[in-house]
């Protein structure tokens, strides 16, 4: 089922991206993240206008993080399976952030450490783009078709 969204996040997405390419679909975002030369992250946000302003905090010591948190899109080594599914799961693992004054965009930036989670911290921020609903509702559906969610014990 795709939701269409005119709501707050809407018009969410509406303010502070003008300029920055919209993705409604999974496959827009995949040949993004196989064609780019730098590492490209997702973030759950007001967007770039709003985080300018705002910093990222760790919600269990209250602790100002030293960059943006953001999740990795562009595969690790180790992925041997289609560009396709890390960044279903990706997208997939980190959606669930978004709220009615937020939405998923992809950035690229400077590391500049890691979040409790041991999530990327970015500086330097640049926004590529931001993905509309129906690319996060394509994203889960590649998610929960391909990706084994059985516990087997192994890390």
């Amino acid at each position: 089922m795709m939701v269409v969204d005119a709501g707050p996040g809407a018009r969410a997405r509406a303010a502070g991206v003008d300029g920055v390419p919209r993705m409604d679909s999974l496959a827009q975002a995949v040949r993004l993240v196989e064609r780019s030369r730098e590492t490209l992250y997702v973030r759950v946000s007001g967007g770039p206008a709003v985080d300018r302003c705002t910093v990222s905090r760790d919600h269990e010591s209250g602790c100002v993080l030293p960059g943006l948190s953001v999740n990795p899109l562009s595969p690790e080594p180790w992925w041997d399976r289609p560009v396709e599914h890390w960044v279903a799961r990706q997208l997939t693992q980190y959606a669930h952030l978004a709220d009615d004054g937020s939405f998923a965009w992809l950035l690229t930036g400077e590391v500049s450490g890691r979040g409790p989670d041991c999530e990327p911290l970015l500086v330097a921020v640049r926004p590529v783009a931001v993905l509309e609903d129906a690319a996060l509702a394509e994203a889960r559906g590649v998610y929960e078709r391909v990706l084994d969610h059985d516990d087997r014990g192994e890390d």
